[in-house]
């Protein structure tokens, strides 16, 4: 099968579509032929080398397809089945995947768009499940207007918490689409929210990594009352919890997320595709951080 990998630290030049061996499912697990493929700010990080040394390194977490193959002991699908979900082993990026979590495709979308809710919503719930977020709670979200923080808002507001949002102006409307108040980062965070919520609020949820910990941790009342997903430095200075997958993750959001979606309280948008080739374009756009919304690969 082609998949993505690189044999070398480096820009995305270093990636390249090499053929590898078809993977097998285990106990539990399926095997897909991959339609689409997520594109996470994880991986132009490993490609850096800012995560795992060993090379060669293949690339990718979350996919959606076509259920060609069952490991032992699965029933809950069938060949032929559309699904969506986690690659255990990280190469997702291919055209066969293995699952080790997986859900079936909301019927009202489309490969792309189940491809792009694996990580942003295991992440999202994790965080929120950690933060104890529940109905009456008051929730603000530094960053809020990108995949996960979307996701995280998003999932606040259906467990019934008044959900707080910062983002850049230009996202303020779509916050507010999504039941959010929007404020402004950048300096004055702090007076701009109390403006909202005098008392403070009761949680917050780090997603962007801004270096707003401090501030974060002054709102909520306590270093006991942040998350952050993305400031692991921040987070030691400021005995805050950061958040990660080795917490256990949360995948039950996986066979949870699908009836929100038909709902119609709750989406995540697909800012662009690539065809799986353009995987190095598809990480210039990323590292850019310009876009609201997931990149994702398509395949086949």
């Amino acid at each position: 099968m082609k998949a993505v990998r690189f044999t070398r630290f480096g820009g995305p030049e270093v990636l390249e579509i090499a053929d590898l061996p078809d993977p097998r499912p285990g106990p539990g697990q399926v095997r897909i032929a991959v339609r689409a493929a997520g594109v996470n700010a994880s991986d132009w990080k490993k490609r850096a080398g800012l995560m795992d040394e060993g090379l060669p390194q293949t690339l990718g977490h979350e996919a959606a397809g076509v259920v060609d193959e069952l490991g032992e002991g699965v029933a809950d699908v069938a060949v032929g089945d559309r699904v969506f979900g986690f690659s255990a082993e990280g190469a997702a990026q291919a055209e066969l995947a293995v699952l080790s979590h997986y859900a079936p495709v909301p019927p009202s979308l489309d490969f792309a768009g189940a491809a792009a809710l694996p990580a942003a919503v295991e992440t999202a719930t994790r965080a929120l499940d950690q933060l104890g977020v529940g109905s009456g709670v008051t929730l603000l979200v530094n960053g809020a207007s990108g995949s996960v923080g979307s996701a995280a808002v998003q999932l606040a507001v259906v467990r019934g918490a008044h959900v707080i949002g910062t983002a850049s102006p230009a996202n303020h409307a779509y916050l507010r689409e999504l039941g959010v108040e929007a404020v402004a980062y950048g300096e004055g965070l702090v007076e701009r929210v109390r403006a909202l919520a005098p008392g403070g609020v009761d949680r917050a949820l780090d997603v962007a990594g801004s270096g707003v910990l401090p501030e974060l941790v002054e709102l909520a009342g306590g270093a006991g009352h942040v998350v952050t997903i993305a400031d692991f430095l921040g987070a030691r200075e400021n005995g805050v919890r950061f958040s990660r997958g080795e917490d256990g993750r949360a995948v039950h959001a996986l066979g949870e997320v699908g009836e929100l979606i038909e709902a119609g309280r709750f989406s995540l948008p697909v800012a662009r595709t690539f065809p799986l080739a353009e995987v190095a374009e598809a990480h210039r756009v990323g590292e850019q951080g310009r876009t609201r919304g997931k990149l994702v690969l398509l395949v086949g």
